[in-house]
């Protein structure tokens, strides 16, 4: 077996430099009274230098030996290690929770006291001391653990086998305990687990003992972990654990196994390489370690462990930069985690064929390199030098102060003390001289480690983002917010939270280890990406809201990893917009329209949307009507996105935007209606001289549709006519009256439209503006719908025909309808009722829509909003349309107003303030939809709000 090599560091004599001396006066002084004061302990003389050295060098003995006074002078220089039977009396005879907590931490405090104080006067070899941490920790855990059961047996009873032996809790040892390798101020790492499934037996309250377990594990945390007023015993970190901090506290064997084995990750593997039993019997031991072999070595010679280790060793290169922490004799080059890496890749790569490298030991390890020849003999004697070098500063370091640091010291006072520890002279050509010896031992390790592992050209082939350390769960929380911050996210904390809770959320669902390993790699690169924006976490939540719904499919995976246009293009979607956000999670098969930026942007033309959805359509199967139904979902889905995307980007102007949107749906209805009309004709047959280039059959657009003013997601607003002649019946195998096919096509189109499939809801429909409303028919012939128009149809629904127009129907059926409404908004009206009736209905509308808010305008409602323009555009045609025929010619409302002011009948002033503000308004409508922020808005619309009141007032003043 090799051993550690030990550095010489025993003090030659106990004088010490002059700002050691003045800083330790005070507790120079208190030790001087204490011994002076002790009747049943004599020190000799050169004990007592030694004492009065060491309290001057590491205030934390001089701390705990003014604290603990006799207890710890008792225990200073006796090189025995403590019995474990004291503290289990101690804990025993504890009245209660404080007292045992007190008796744990005065136990630990005087147990590395000694330690300290032995290692410092060169009294204590290297192994032995890492031995005798480990067993204090070992100790104070098993006693922990029996004192926390004994405390939950009265009312939760214990948790027993069959054959009534008491179950214990399992606690898994990682990292430096796992090897029996702690050092001196260091936090443990554990993971809880229970032997299997069960009840406890004999207390007042039997509970489960996933709840029992739990209770235990948090009641020797809180034992060992928990600050008081003499400090802690151990930081206990438990996030090695499967799904690290979000996961259960203790698990099952079996949940531990299946999580291991159905997830598990390279760094895991490198963790459980140290993994040690404690507190159970060797036969249960042996059961854990089987279970976990399998998962931690390979049956073959690993080589993809280098790469792993790479990337990992590249992750703490980066952390260490960020801590600026080029003087950490543990994570800078050449440091103790380098010698760590270069003897555990050997093990993950050999130790599934040859077992001496399965060990928790390094230096076990470093043994089985040398047995074995992976490594040279100078090889191994620079890191075992370096190593224990390294790790021998590493405690002179942390005994000072009991602080958990490798970082060299920048002030003078400390850096006096460890070169009087260390043996060198306190002084600046001292500390040159440590100085220099420390950097020759770093660089020897850091050379075997470039020879092993590679360097950091390599580290970073695998074109590893920078933030992916955030994407590990080994990050403590204040040192993700020190990246996020050095980085300039605007909300970091906020930042956090969204990475955690989605790791978590991916840790819950299988994804296999492909799609890990494209996880590992994507979602780092979208957090760097991301936290270059103002608004990152809004980003992030987005963003991953998608990836939630593709994690496990890794075609979607591969493309947005290995296209990074396409990336960037989802995180500008995401960004800019929550709807398309939600849309592409909902439908990922959007994505594919990221795979080409400039394609994504290119909008084809309005006249165009027919051609290129019937085109999309002719692809599937005829007698496939679902397919046929999801297939108009995704391309309204596709081609919405495009709109959006180029929206966003300002790619298209305001009006067009709603003329694609608006020309899209027209192609909708065209084919929804063929859809309806093949799968009728093909049950019941066609009307007697009808087919699809004259069905005989119309549908007419109300509202935005009608006005060419559609928006992101708006429903459309339908009314269904048909031709006068209507009698017989179909001619098919299974004839119908023809009156009942068109019913049956409406009800069919409508089921088309609102039916929801795996892609959703290609168009909600609002038929309401029919004659007779929701009462009347919903097929009604031209000439009814005609005569209701003209003497039934009350005012507002003559409001609604000024943006009325056919977007599906033969020729004729176009110009009937064209004449019908043009000789309705033609008719001589009284002009007091109209504007009586249009007031009205606009204080009606005002009450019960309108919406207030302190901060927000309804832009639709508010008085001076885009329903004032409307209603006034409306009105105008309907006042003096008899007089002006021109007036009903189109049905949107900017054009309407242009004909109003040619013909005089509003200023050009007045129409120009009332166009631009409507554009405004419909602007601001379509950010708020893309922002799913519904119709309230921040801005300050005054100045258009009270323009437009202007008008109306004017319009319809009483006077007029």
């Amino acid at each position: 077996m090799l051993q550690l090599p030990v550095p010489p560091q025993k003090p030659e004599d106990y004088s010490l430099h002059p700002l050691i001396e003045e800083d330790s006066l005070d507790i120079h002084q208190q030790v001087q009274t204490l011994l002076a004061n002790l009747e049943n302990l004599s020190f000799t003389a050169e004990q007592e230098a030694k004492l009065y050295w060491l309290v001057q060098v590491s205030p934390f003995v001089g701390r705990v030996v003014c604290r603990y006074k006799e207890a710890a002078l008792l225990r200073i220089f006796t090189p025995m290690a403590a019995d474990s039977l004291v503290i289990q009396e101690k804990l025993e005879s504890a009245e209660n929770e404080q007292t045992a907590m007190a008796e744990v931490r005065k136990f630990r405090n005087i147990e590395m006291a000694r330690i300290a104080s032995l290692d410092l006067l060169g009294e204590l070899a290297l192994g032995r001391m890492l031995q005798e941490n480990s067993a204090l920790a070992d100790m104070l855990i098993t006693s922990g653990i029996n004192y926390v059961s004994k405390q939950l047996e009265p009312r939760y009873g214990m948790a027993r086998g069959v054959d009534g032996a008491s179950l214990p809790l399992i606690v898994l040892a990682m990292g430096k305990l796992g090897g029996s390798e702690l050092n001196f101020s260091s936090d443990i790492d554990l993971i809880f687990a229970y032997p299997n499934a069960g009840e406890t037996q004999g207390g007042r309250q039997n509970i489960d003992y996933s709840m029992y377990y739990n209770k235990l594990g948090q009641g020797l945390i809180k034992l060992l972990d928990q600050p008081t007023i003499d400090g802690r015993a151990f930081r206990i970190d438990m996030r090695l654990r499967p799904f690290g901090q979000s996961g259960a506290l203790v698990s099952s064997l079996s949940a531990l196994e299946d999580y291991y084995h159905e997830q598990g990750r390279m760094w895991e593997r490198y963790a459980m390489i140290k993994a040690r039993v404690l507190n159970t019997d060797s036969a249960m031991a042996q059961q854990v370690q089987q279970m976990l072999r399998p998962f931690i070595y390979r049956r073959y010679l690993d080589y993809s462990a280098i790469d792993a280790l790479r990337k990992m060793k590249l992750l703490i290169n980066q952390e260490a930069r960020r801590q600026g922490v080029a003087e950490n004799i543990k994570l800078g080059l050449g440091g103790i985690r380098e010698v760590e890496f270069v003897a555990q890749v050997f093990q993950l790569i050999r130790g599934g064929r040859e077992q001496e490298f399965q060990t928790t030991s390094l230096l076990s390890a470093l043994t089985a390199c040398a047995r074995h020849g992976t490594l040279s003999e100078k090889a191994i004697e620079n890191l075992l030098s370096g190593y224990a070098y390294l790790r021998k500063l590493e405690h002179i370091i942390q005994e000072l102060n009991d602080e958990q640091t490798q970082q060299l010291p920048p002030d003078e006072l400390t850096r006096m003390r460890v070169l009087a520890a260390a043996g060198f002279a306190q002084n600046e050509a001292g500390w040159q001289k440590f100085i220099a010896l420390t950097q020759e031992k770093m660089l020897l390790i850091h050379q075997e480690f470039l020879e092993v592992i590679g360097g950091e050209e390599d580290m970073l082939a695998g074109d590893e983002s920078e933030y992916a350390i955030l994407w590990q769960d080994l990050l403590a929380d204040d040192t993700a917010l020190d990246i996020l911050r050095e980085a300039k996210a605007a909300e970091p904390e906020a930042c956090w939270q969204v990475i955690q809770d989605f790791r978590m959320l991916l840790r819950k669902r299988p994804s296999g280890p492909r799609g890990r390993e494209l996880q590992g790699r994507l979602i780092p690169a979208l957090i760097e990406s991301a936290l270059k924006e103002t608004n990152s976490h809004l980003i992030l939540q987005r963003t991953f809201e998608v990836l939630a719904q593709i994690s496990s499919r890794t075609t979607y995976l591969e493309l947005l990893c290995q296209n990074e246009a396409a990336r960037e293009q989802l995180l500008f979607l995401c960004g800019a917009s929550p709807w398309i956000a939600h849309l592409i999670a909902k439908f990922p098969l959007l994505l594919d329209e990221l795979i080409d930026p400039v394609q994504l942007y290119e909008l084809p033309d309005v006249e165009s949307y027919r051609s290129r959805v019937s085109e999309y359509l002719m692809r599937l199967p005829n007698d496939d009507a679902e397919a046929q139904m999801d297939a108009l979902r995704q391309v309204k889905q596709i081609f919405q996105m495009k709109v959006a995307a180029a929206d966003l980007n300002a790619g298209v102007h305001l009006m067009r935007v709603s003329d694609h949107l608006t020309y899209l749906a027209e192609a909708m209805i065209e084919q929804v209606v063929s859809l309806a009309w093949k799968q009728l004709c093909e049950r019941h047959g066609a009307p007697p001289g009808r087919d699809e280039s004259d069905t005989g059959f119309a549908v007419i657009a109300y509202g935005k549709l009608g006005g060419y003013e559609l928006g992101y997601g708006s429903d459309l607003d339908l009314v269904f006519v048909s031709d006068d002649q209507i009698g017989g019946d179909t001619q098919g195998a299974k004839p119908i009256p023809v009156q009942q096919f068109y019913l049956r096509l409406a009800q069919r189109v409508l089921h088309l439209f609102t039916t929801r499939t795996m892609s959703g809801v290609l168009f909600d429909v609002d038929m309401r503006l029919r004659p007779s409303g929701q009462a009347g028919l919903m097929v009604v012939r031209m000439s009814t719908y005609q005569e209701y128009l003209q003497k039934d149809a009350w005012t507002w629904e003559l409001q609604a025909l000024v943006r009325a127009r056919m977007v599906y129907g033969a020729t004729y059926l176009r110009d009937r309808f064209a004449s019908v409404r043009t000789e309705t908004l033609c008719t001589a009206r009284e002009a007091d009722k109209l504007r009586s009736d249009i007031l009205q209905m606009r204080k009606k509308m005002r009450d019960h829509l309108c919406q207030t808010h302190k901060q927000k305008i309804d832009i639709k409602q508010a008085p001076g909003g885009i329903t004032d323009i409307e209603f006034i555009t409306q009105y105008l045609v309907l006042k003096y349309a008899l007089k002006h025929p021109d007036l009903a010619i189109w049905t949107d409302n900017i054009r309407i107003l242009e004909i109003a002011t040619r013909l005089q009948l509003i200023s050009q002033t007045e129409a120009d303030a009332l166009i631009f503000a409507y554009q405004d308004y419909r602007a601001e409508i379509h950010r708020l939809a893309l922002a799913e922020a519904g119709r309230l808005s921040e801005r300050d619309f005054s100045q258009h709000l009270g323009a437009v009141q202007e008008v109306w007032q004017r319009l319809f003043a009483d006077n007029q």
